[in-house]
C-alpha cells in the first residue's frame, strides 16, 4: 500500500536523523568552542554549520563500521527495495565501502533535516490553524509578515494547512530519494558478483559430490542386490549354499550401503558433517576385496589383477586418490552387471607416469557387453555413473575412457598420485 509504504520511508528517515545526533552534538561543541565558547544551539548560522561539520565526520566512520550489512536490512525492512538489488554481507573493497560510505552520510543527513522538520513543523502548524479560534494565540506577537499579529487572522490557518503540505511532500520526496538511490550505492559490485558466483559455484560443487556418492553407493548395491536375489531365487532348489552364500552378500551390501547413506545424509544436516558415528568412506584399502566379494555373489565372474606397485600394499595410497579409485571401480562393476553379459577382467596397478618422478593409478576393466534388447531392457541410468566417474578422475588431474574396445565394452582411468588435487 503506498500510504503505508511511504509511512515506512519516513520512519527509515527519522532513524537517520536518530543516528546523526551523536556526530551532531560533538560538531556543535566544537564549532561552539571555535566560536568563542558559546552555544551553537543558540544560533541558527552556528547550527547550520555544526550540521555540515558532522557530514564529512559521518563519512569517515562509514569506512571502517558494518555499515552496509546495517543499511542493507533496514531498506529492505522499511523502504521495500527488491532484495536482488541489495548487496549482502560487508563490503569487500575500498569502492564499495566508499559507495556506502555515501549512503550513510546522505541517509543521516537527509534523516537529519526531515526529523528536525518533523520535530518543529507539526507544533507551529497546529497553533496556525487554532489561531482564529483561540484569543490568547491572535495576541502573540509574532511579527513575521503572515506570521504577524495585525495580518488577516484566516491566513493562518492556511499558512498550518501548507506547512503540513510541504512537511508531508518533503518526506515522501526524500523516502523515494533514498529508495531509489539505495540500489546506486547499496547494490552489488563486480566484487560482490564474483563472491556470490564462486559461492554459487562452490554450493553446486557440494551438491554434485553429494549427488555422484548417492549415485554410486546407492546404484550399486541396487544393482548388486536385485542381481544377488535373482541368482538366489534361480538356485534355490539346486544349491541350498550358493542361496546362503547370496542372501549374506545381499545383507552385508545392504548394511554398508545403509552406513554410507547415513554419512552422506549426515553432510546435509546442519553441524553433522563431523559426527563419529557416520561411515567412513569406503577405501581400496579398506573395501576392494569386499567389493569384488559381493559382486561375484550376483553370479558374475570377476577376474581381478591388483599391483600396488613396490610399496605392496593399497594403504600407501593418498587418501584422496584410494577413495575416489574405490568408486570408480564401484561404478564400473555397476555398469558391468547392469549392462554386460560375461566375465569381467579387472586390473589395478601403480605405475611410473610420464615424469618418473610421479606415479599413477591406472584401472583397466572390460567385459562382453549385452545385446542391445537385453540392455534395454536392463538400462535403467542415464549414463550419470559414468560422468561421476570422469569427475571424480578430473578432480585429481586424471581422466575416464570407457567405450566399445574390440569386441569388449572398457573402462579406463588413470590417476595422478603425486600433488595436491585441484
Amino acid at each position: 500500500m503506498p500510504v503505508a509504504r511511504a509511512r515506512w520511508r519516513w520512519v527509515h528517515l527519522i532513524l537517520g536523523g536518530a543516528l546523526l545526533m551523536p556526530y551532531f552534538l560533538l560538531a556543535q561543541v566544537v564549532v561552539g568552542v571555535a566560536a568563542g565558547g558559546v552555544n551553537a544551539l543558540d544560533s541558527a548560522p552556528l547550527t547550520f554549520l555544526a550540521y555540515a561539520a558532522c557530514l564529512p565526520l559521518v563519512a569517515v566512520t562509514a569506512l571502517f563500521g558494518p555499515v552496509r550489512p546495517m543499511s542493507v536490512a533496514a531498506v529492505r525492512a522499511m523502504c521495500e527495495v527488491p532484495g536482488e538489488r541489495l548487496a549482502d554481507g560487508p563490503a569487500r573493497s575500498w569502492a564499495a565501502r566508499g559507495r556506502a560510505s555515501a549512503w550513510w552520510t546522505l541517509h543521516l543527513g537527509t534523516g537529519a533535516l526531515i526529523s528536525g522538520m518533523t520535530l518543529a513543523v507539526p507544533p507551529m502548524a497546529v497553533m496556525l490553524i487554532a489561531a482564529p479560534a483561540v484569543g490568547q494565540l491572535r495576541d502573540v506577537r509574532l511579527g513575521y509578515g503572515w506570521f504577524a499579529t495585525d495580518a488577516d487572522p484566516y491566513v493562518a490557518p492556511l499558512l498550518g494547512i501548507g506547512l503540513l503540505a510541504g512537511l508531508t511532500l518533503c518526506a515522501v520526496g526524500a523516502g523515494k530519494l533514498l529508495a531509489r538511490m539505495a540500489p546506486v550505492l547499496l547494490g552489488p559490485t563486480a566484487a560482490d558478483r564474483l563472491a556470490a558466483a564462486e559461492e554459487r559455484a562452490a554450493d553446486l560443487a557440494v551438491r554434485n559430490r553429494l549427488a555422484r556418492e548417492l549415485h554410486d553407493a546407492v546404484g550399486h548395491a541396487l544393482s548388486a542386490v536385485t542381481l544377488q536375489a535373482a541368482a538366489a531365487r534361480r538356485m534355490l532348489e539346486r544349491d541350498p549354499d550358493f542361496v546362503r552364500e547370496a542372501l549374506a552378500a545381499i545383507e552385508d551390501t545392504t548394511r554398508r550401503t545403509v552406513g554410507e547413506l547415513d554419512a552422506v545424509l549426515g553432510l546435509l544436516r546442519d553441524g553433522d558433517a563431523a559426527r563419529p558415528d557416520a561411515a567412513p568412506a569406503p577405501t581400496l584399502a579398506a573395501d576392494l576385496d569386499g567389493l569384488l566379494a559381493r559382486t561375484r555373489a550376483a553370479g558374475t565372474t570377476v577376474t581381478a589383477h591388483q599391483d600396488p606397485g613396490p610399496a605392496g600394499d593399497w594403504a600407501a595410497l593418498p587418501a584422496i586418490a584410494s577413495r575416489e579409485a574405490y568408486r570408480i571401480v564401484q561404478e564400473g562393476l555397476t555398469n558391468a552387471l547392469r549392462h554386460g553379459a560375461g566375465p569381467v577382467d579387472l586390473r589395478i596397478r601403480v605405475r611410473a607416469g610420464p615424469d618418473t618422478a610421479h606415479r599413477e593409478l591406472e584401472i583397466t576393466m572390460t567385459n562382453p557387453p549385452a545385446a542391445p534388447a537385453e540392455d534395454r531392457e536392463t538400462r535403467t541410468t542415464g549414463g550419470r555413473g559414468l560422468r561421476g566417474a570422469a569427475e571424480r578422475a578430473a578432480l585429481l588431474g586424471g581422466s575416464v575412457e570407457a567405450g566399445p574396445h574390440g569386441d569388449l565394452w572398457r573402462l579406463r582411468a588413470v590417476l595422478p598420485l603425486a600433488g595436491e588435487p585441484r
